[in-house]
């Protein structure tokens, strides 16, 4: 027995298969329409359905009969901060690879069209790059910015470059350069240049949590200062590689 199907629990996967598919839909479903959606018989899972009812999982409609999320896992959700949730995930990975690799390293999500910065972990070294948790910087003008618009989806990125008081004063060919920039992050799956608003700094940015229709969830970002570099200094791929194994364990720890 393979490691899929030896702690299977086919009620438990029943459940969650119609929250999914509930939660994919904009419309009330019927008892069959949820059953075609999952690939089962309507006799399959009237047990689940009046479970999930009888604990307010879900809605069922007086009238049509048809069934629909309730918010209760909604709730359940924002019983505790998905930052403070975040943070705490973040906060040991991060420690690991700044003292891994001798570098400043911090978090960064997408907060009222801007950056926001909301853990940081300092280099153990003698001189070291230090960001406020809880500042604030323009999304145009940062590696983590640049990151996190790359993975926005497409509607909602042109909507917020357009209303960017930065990104209007560009020139068109400015404009196009950046979105084809955009593009570039996409596809190579981290952004690694030069820094735009500090001098002497590298930036290395990698999203964390990347969903094809939401976008990302956060985006880690290693600051690096290049009058560090000496003959210790550690190799970008291994700094890259190791920034992608950070990665790994924060998305492990939130569930993704």
């Amino acid at each position: 027995m393979n490691n899929d199907t030896k702690y299977q629990a086919p009620a438990l996967d029943k459940g969650l298969d119609i929250l999914e598919h509930l939660s994919a839909q904009s419309i009330p479903l019927s008892q069959t329409e949820i059953a075609i959606g999952i690939e089962k018989t309507p006799n399959e899972i009237y047990r689940m359905l009046m479970s999930l009812e009888s604990r307010g999982y879900i809605l069922r409609d007086e009238v049509s009969g048809k069934y629909r999320l309730s918010l209760k896992l909604f709730y359940l959700s924002h019983r505790h901060s998905p930052m403070d949730e975040l943070r705490k995930a973040a906060q040991f990975p991060l420690e690991e690879l700044a003292n891994t690799i001798r570098q400043s390293c911090h978090l960064s999500i997408l907060y009222m069209n801007q950056v926001m910065v909301i853990i940081h972990a300092k280099s153990p070294g003698p001189i070291a790059l230090s960001i406020e948790e809880g500042n604030l910087f323009p999304l145009p003008l940062t590696a983590s910015g640049k990151v996190l618009l790359a993975y926005m989806p497409d509607i909602e990125k042109r909507t917020t470059l357009r209303n960017n008081s930065i990104f209007k004063k560009y020139s068109k060919a400015q404009q196009e350069d950046f979105m084809l920039s955009l593009d570039d992050i996409k596809k190579t799956g981290s952004y690694f240049k030069n820094s735009d608003s500090v001098s002497g700094v590298t930036d290395i940015s990698i999203p964390i949590g990347v969903d094809s229709n939401n976008g990302i969830i956060a985006c880690l970002t290693i600051s690096m200062l290049n009058a560090l570099n000496n003959d210790k200094a550690i190799g970008n791929d291994i700094i890259l590689a190791e920034a992608n194994k950070c990665v790994k364990k924060i998305e492990q720890r939130i569930g993704v």
